[in-house]
């Protein structure tokens, strides 16, 4: 497969990706509607759900559309340069690029490498690799923010179920790979999260402005 990819490609997938996906969109938006820092409130992440704790749905909408688009972006060129090569081959720079691009986003050069949790940007990438595993992912989402009402809890569940997805839909192996490492990243993240679910002092989704 990386035979059928030219070296240069594999290099741009990988870097383009990274830099794709290190902006900041959370920040980036709070700070141009001077709504101040998503790293100052909440959780001290740059994610979507922050934002919306600053109150503002619309910044916190901005920066999912941004998240979600940098991972979705990268797949897309990467695809689109691959487009006349074997399909094993596109799987590949694809799966590079997008899991670069999410990377970037949870280690971000331009604020010290640290990032998000990951899951706009896990359902951007996803949805452009291979949209049936993200609408199915995203389902999974929506269904368990509605029954608890915890942000993490939703992210946890889908990404989780993501590469189980992959593998029942027959997507080609680089792909439920993706999935795969980008779910383990994405608990990597959510460990504090997790600790407190365990300890019942996970907050809900709303707004939330004092700092933690």
């Amino acid at each position: 497969m990386l035979a059928d990819l030219d070296p240069t490609w594999i290099a741009a997938a990988l870097i383009g990706g990274y830099l794709l996906g290190s902006i900041p969109f959370g920040v980036l938006v709070m700070k141009a509607a001077g709504a101040g820092d998503p790293r100052a409130i909440g959780s001290g992440s740059i994610g979507a759900t922050n934002v919306l704790r600053s109150g503002r749905k619309g910044l916190a909408a901005l920066t999912v559309l941004g998240d979600g688009g940098k991972g979705a972006l990268a797949v897309l060129v990467a695809w689109l340069v691959t487009r006349d090569r074997p399909a094993e081959a596109q799987a590949v720079l694809t799966a590079l690029a997008g899991g670069a691009a999410f990377l970037g986003h949870l280690f971000p050069v331009w604020l010290g490498f640290k990032g998000g949790k990951g899951v706009a940007t896990f359902f951007g990438t996803l949805l452009a690799a291979a949209w049936p595993v993200g609408l199915a992912a995203g389902a999974a989402w929506i269904l368990m923010a509605l029954v608890f009402r915890i942000s993490s809890v939703a992210g946890l569940t889908a990404a989780a179920l993501a590469p189980v997805f992959a593998l029942l839909l027959g997507r080609p192996t680089p792909i439920v790979l993706l999935a795969l490492a980008m779910a383990v990243l994405i608990y990597v993240r959510h460990l504090p999260n997790i600790r407190r679910l365990a300890k019942g002092e996970e907050p809900r989704l709303g707004p939330a402005k004092t700092a933690r």
